[in-house]
């Protein structure tokens, strides 16, 4: 999922520096914002998945193998690829329902959503509802539990008395914790400090963390 996240933008942002062309075509742009919001809901719900999966093994080792079930694992990863490509579609329709001047200019390295809306003609109200709506239940959500989660294997991991067996658990959440450091905490800065300076220049200079660095 991160591999395919990354190249949804990265090869096109290489080609065009490569090339010194800056230009991609309406149906190009659909696709990559497609392929983009699919893979960044993907990545949300496998962390949420894979929290899910780390507070079991921590919180009920013995009972691990009877609840996390190859049946249950396979469930849980096929939903979060429907509840995603139905995100990305919903997303994508919206955007084909809107109206667009004949030159346009994406102040961005890639067709990132909100920048595309913001060039749209026609009225983008119920867009930018939907978005709104969409980051609450998509995304918070997925946090809330990841945190939740960690919230109890803290508790569980300083209930452990052995100080061999505390560092175990810990280690176990290292890699875990610190992806979900870079996939949420990046991209809520890059919004976050768009939002007060209003520069698309550092706002696309932000976005390479999450693009390419995590």
């Amino acid at each position: 999922a991160d591999i395919c996240f990354t190249s949804t933008t990265v090869p096109k942002m290489l080609v065009n520096i490569q090339t010194q062309s800056k230009v991609i075509t309406y149906e190009g742009c659909i696709t990559q914002i497609y392929f983009f919001v699919l893979f960044v809901s993907l990545d949300n719900f496998l962390l949420a998945v894979m929290a899910y999966d780390r507070y079991v093994a921590i919180c009920y080792p013995l009972n691990y193998p009877v609840i996390m079930k190859p049946s249950l694992c396979r469930c849980l990863v096929l939903v979060s690829w429907i509840m995603s490509a139905l995100d990305s579609l919903l997303h994508n329709l919206m955007v084909l329902r809107l109206s667009f001047c004949t030159q346009w200019e994406i102040p961005h390295f890639f067709c990132e959503l909100n920048q595309l809306i913001l060039l749209a003609c026609s009225d983008t109200g119920l867009n930018n509802i939907f978005i709104y709506v969409t980051a609450v239940l998509l995304f918070v959500g997925p946090l809330t539990g990841i945190l939740y989660s960690y919230s109890k294997i803290a508790c569980a991991i300083c209930a452990i008395s052995s100080d061999h067996g505390s560092y175990k658990a810990f280690s176990t959440c290292t890699s875990h914790l610190s992806v979900v450091s870079l996939f949420y905490v990046t991209p809520l800065s890059v919004y976050l400090s768009s939002a007060i300076t209003q520069n698309s220049h550092s706002r696309s200079t932000a976005s390479v963390m999450y693009t390419v660095v995590t």
